[in-house]
């Protein structure tokens, strides 16, 4: 959105307020979330309404003040500033790593698990959000515009702060590889079931794009 990261691209396509217009941009963004609000409502996924409830509580928190809408308004309040790395980290796990965190637990919360498996789960989730992130600022500091699907180096342009204006290339890369390694720790109770998140977090580490 103009108003935010202003880009113009997005997987390499025009982003929607280049494509059509800001309004229909900022109504397809409401019209999604409502969406996602709407599925949960309609399938029982779980088989229980309480626990059902508890997951559209889960992502409610995930995309409002406390989760990602809180973390993008922190990053456009640090524009221009020098944070530390918990501040940084503490705007993160509030952005994009809150909604990538939720999607692990609502998967989770299909199922019947103990609190304790729970509380792994969220770990993962938590250190593969703040991977996520850590990757995408190296990723837009090397990659050019056309591997990346959007505009290279938008994030230095503009002042913002990030993993690798704060440690550097090579020690941001280190960060993301031990978060990664520690996303791996908290799955080993899980055997085999958790495959696809093993894969999920080598393919956010790895990346190219």
């Amino acid at each position: 959105m103009p108003c935010m990261d202003d880009d113009v691209l997005r997987r390499g396509k025009p982003t929607c307020h280049v494509e059509y217009d800001e309004a229909t941009a900022l109504l397809v963004g409401d019209a999604l979330q409502s969406l996602a609000f709407q599925l949960l409502s309609e399938h029982s996924l779980s088989g229980d309404a309480a626990k059902q409830l508890q997951m559209v509580k889960l992502l409610a928190v995930a995309s409002g003040s406390r989760g990602m809408a809180g973390g993008q308004a922190i990053d456009l309040a640090s524009v221009g500033k020098q944070l530390s790395l918990p501040e940084l980290e503490q705007m993160h796990i509030h952005k994009t790593g809150a909604l990538i965190r939720a999607a692990i637990l609502l998967g989770a919360h299909c199922g019947d698990l103990e609190q304790s498996q729970l509380d792994k789960l969220d770990r993962y989730g938590k250190c593969i959000g703040l991977a996520f992130q850590v990757v995408d600022d190296v990723l837009d500091s090397e990659a050019d515009t056309a591997t990346l699907g959007k505009t290279a180096g938008k994030d230095a342009d503009n002042d913002k702060p990030t993993y690798v204006t704060l440690l550097g290339v090579q020690s941001a890369k280190k960060m993301a590889a031990e978060l990664q390694q520690e996303a791996m720790d908290n799955l080993v109770e899980f055997g085999d079931r958790a495959q696809r998140l093993r894969e999920l977090a080598d393919f956010i580490v790895m990346r190219k794009y």
